[in-house]
């Protein structure tokens, strides 16, 4: 926790709320009067807050890059490549397209309607919460920002209080570069997000866990409020036998300890042959050592757990199996060593939840056939990768399981396209966004039909009474055959 015990606005995020008043009302109301007033509506407003949001990230660089390291023990450059860049590029991009993106989109006719004018028209839902997690805690919150600003929604933002120093930044500087009348920042921990959530809004997007997932979607049937939920889960690592381990050990273990551990599509476990396991784990212990170090404790390039509770949890998984590597932590450092774990069998506690720290369990498994078996068997995973010189056993993990995302012969790099989408299935979550995806989630695709007034005497096929023949030429100008009349 933050040690903020009530939700402060970005323009004063210590501010005290009047006991037994409701801290988000008159929050709330001004950002639905902003939307109703059509504000946020014309492209020219949506191209500023995104310039604002522009200048943010460009003007405060080290500002973010501190708070990072200070509440993840992150490195410039790991803060650059997995925040800061990729959320000045969905930025960017969203800058050269928003004119396209909000451009009517025509449909095909029938024949009934070839006069009228058809076509969806994406539009604001209204008023959006965005609840975002401490792990990337500036990717996770501006990244969907942008989609809902460029689709012309009123945003509440509400940061993880976890991940503290960022959320500082997020409240008291954010702000400075958007519109207060159609944005803020709301502060405070699961109380005050269950005050919030009391609410009703008109899109609710989350990133968290499972567990937390399922609150929000319940609060949120209260209100019919359509929700994405962006959760977690297990994400499985197949290594077939026909591969080169040490390429397999360089690719695995720098994804799974990217961010000490804590990244929500890190390979979870490895599935592989005993044989492949031999080849594996010594190639893991030199990779190890080359990324950082014999003291891996002291390599700048290896992040910290974010919290004691975490911590707790991590230290107690390292007694599931056999330690092969690593193994060692330390909590007056929040710090757990890269370690490998064999042995382990499906129902240890290491194999029941989302581990999210730098370690990682190999299960052995006799065959493909009996990888995709133990897949299938569990909830689907966020994502799923599979490492193979045969591209048949790639087609045949990507035909036989379903995972949010695929990806075959490296690891999670597919989060820096803006033309991919992200997103879960199942347990692991539902709806997607980067890019343009992110715009279409926070957009309502509203079906529009535009007839003319007059031209009354075509319509008369269709008023009663009905002759044989009136019935048989409506029937059929219905059909979807293309018109060569017109």
């Amino acid at each position: 926790m933050s040690g903020i015990k009530r939700p402060g606005l970005a323009k004063d995020p210590g501010s005290e709320s009047t006991p037994g008043m409701d801290p988000f009302a008159d929050t709330l109301q001004r950002l639905r009067e902003a939307f109703v007033s059509g504000r946020t509506q014309p492209a020219e407003f949506r191209a500023a807050q995104l310039k604002g949001l522009s200048r943010f990230l460009q003007e405060n660089k080290q500002l973010l890059q501190e708070a990072l390291a200070q509440d993840l023990h992150k490195v410039a450059f790991h803060s650059d490549i997995s925040e800061l860049i990729i959320c000045q590029n969905e930025v960017d991009l969203a800058l050269r397209n928003l004119c396209t993106w909000m451009k009517d989109e025509p449909v095909a006719k029938n024949l009934i309607t070839q006069l009228d004018s058809a076509f969806i028209r994406r539009e604001p839902f209204g008023l959006v919460l965005i609840l975002s997690p401490w792990n990337y805690p500036l990717n996770l919150s501006l990244v969907p920002l942008v989609g809902a600003l460029a689709a012309g929604n009123c945003v509440v933002l509400k940061p993880s209080e976890i991940s503290k120093n960022t959320e500082k930044v997020l409240a008291k500087v954010l702000p400075r570069y958007l519109d207060q009348s159609c944005f803020a920042v709301v502060l405070g921990g699961p109380e005050e997000t269950g005050q919030l959530l009391e609410h009703e809004f008109d899109y609710i997007f989350f990133t968290g866990t499972p567990r937390v997932g399922k609150i929000v979607m319940a609060a949120a049937a209260k209100h019919l409020t359509p929700v994405t939920l962006e959760l977690g889960g297990k994400n499985p690592c197949y290594v077939d036998d026909n591969c080169d381990p040490q390429t397999v050990a360089n690719r695995v273990a720098f994804f799974r300890c990217f961010n000490a551990g804590q990244t929500c599509v890190a390979p979870d476990y490895v599935l592989c042959s005993p044989e492949m396991q031999a080849r594996l784990v010594p190639a893991l212990q030199s990779t190890i050592t080359r990324f950082y170090g014999d003291d891996p404790q002291s390599s700048p390039n290896l992040g910290r757990i974010i919290s004691q509770k975490h911590f707790q949890r991590l230290r107690g998984l390292l007694s599931c199996g056999r330690v092969v590597i690593g193994g060692q932590s330390d909590e007056s450092d929040l710090y757990i060593a890269p370690t490998v774990l064999v042995d382990v069998q499906e129902t240890d506690p290491v194999m029941q939840e989302e581990i999210f720290g730098p370690i990682l369990p190999i299960v052995n498994v006799r065959s493909l056939g009996q990888a995709i078996d133990f897949i299938n068997r569990r909830e689907k995973p966020l994502a799923l990768y599979a490492f193979s010189n045969s591209s048949q056993v790639i087609n045949q993990m990507l035909y036989r399981t379903s995972s949010g995302n695929f990806v075959g012969n490296e690891g999670f790099t597919y989060m820096s396209l803006t033309s991919l989408p992200f997103g879960g299935v199942g347990k692991s979550g539902m709806g997607r966004y980067h890019g343009k995806f992110s715009f279409d989630t926070f957009s309502h695709h509203r079906a529009c039909l535009l007839s003319h007034s007059g031209l009354e005497v075509l319509n008369n096929i269709r008023y009663p009474p009905y002759s044989d023949c009136r019935q048989k030429l409506f029937t059929w100008a219905m059909g979807s055959h293309l018109c060569t009349l017109l």
